[in-house]
């Protein structure tokens, strides 16, 4: 495929309001693209709106992406306002720190939720318009514990995986279609993602160091995007940490056992 072009292109970016999906939102709108951006939290919209390079091709709207009145909504605002759709940024998430056995059912099925069947269901609604769009992408903002788990994060590393799974089976689905299906797995990255933490119990896991900021993990998102490369892991440590769990996943269980939680 041409090196995907990002003047006029028309996308929808899920979890816009701050961190990564923020900076996706004004990466894209820099680059001449067309955005429908969303989040829960609507001052925070509003202000993305007002630091967009060209606020007139930024759409903003409020709601939970957990709900198909928002998720049709979104589709539809494409449709009209933009005469279709291109891309599809599935990044909202959110988390929960602490052992599985200290959480609830209810604990995982909220990050389920959010972080699985919701960006699925936005998916789902969203392939009729993308199969008409230009050089349709959906880009899929996952983790690197969507390679290898790590503890006290398990419900959120078990939706990173499904995530992973998912994508890798509807790039296959979708080649036909001439649809792109990226999967961006960033590491540690400054963001407000402490402020998504819905629970907190036991004991902690272990602090990531050497953070990637939000824009340089939306400009590596971004470039993906544009050379329709499959995945891409950032960081050398998240690279190291996927090869050293191929290669030698006993020494990974030990070291992450080991060093998996705050001392």
């Amino acid at each position: 495929m041409a090196r995907r072009q990002l003047r006029d292109l028309r996308a929808i970016v899920t979890g816009a309001s701050s961190g990564i999906g923020r900076e996706l939102t004004l990466q894209l709108i820099a680059a001449g693209a067309k955005v429908i951006a969303t989040a829960r939290r609507e001052d925070r919209l509003q202000d993305l709106a007002s630091a967009a390079a060209a606020p007139e091709r930024l759409i903003v709207i409020a709601g939970d992406v957990c709900d198909a009145e928002l998720r049709t909504q979104l589709v539809q605002t494409a449709a009209e306002k933009f005469g279709g759709l291109d891309l599809l940024i599935n990044n909202a998430g959110i988390g929960a720190l602490g052992p599985f056995a200290d959480g609830s059912p209810e604990r995982l099925r909220k990050v389920m939720e959010v972080n699985f069947f919701a960006p699925v269901e936005l998916t789902r609604e969203a392939l009729p318009l993308l199969r008409q769009g230009n050089q349709p992408a959906i880009c899929n903002v996952s983790s690197i514990l969507a390679h290898r788990a790590v503890p006290a994060k398990s419900e959120y590393c078990a939706s990173k995986f499904a995530i992973h799974g998912f994508s890798d089976a509807l790039r296959a689905e979708l080649t036909s279609d001439g649809i792109d299906v990226i999967l961006v797995s960033p590491s540690t990255t400054e963001s407000e993602f402490s402020s998504a933490v819905i629970e907190k119990s036991g004991r902690q896991p272990a602090k990531g160091k050497g953070a990637m900021t939000s824009a340089a993990v939306a400009r590596a998102a971004i470039k993906a995007v544009q050379t329709g490369k499959h995945e891409v892991i950032l960081s050398l440590g998240g690279k190291g940490l996927v090869w050293l769990d191929r290669l030698a996943p006993t020494l990974s269980d030990w070291l992450v056992a080991r060093f998996g939680f705050d001392r």
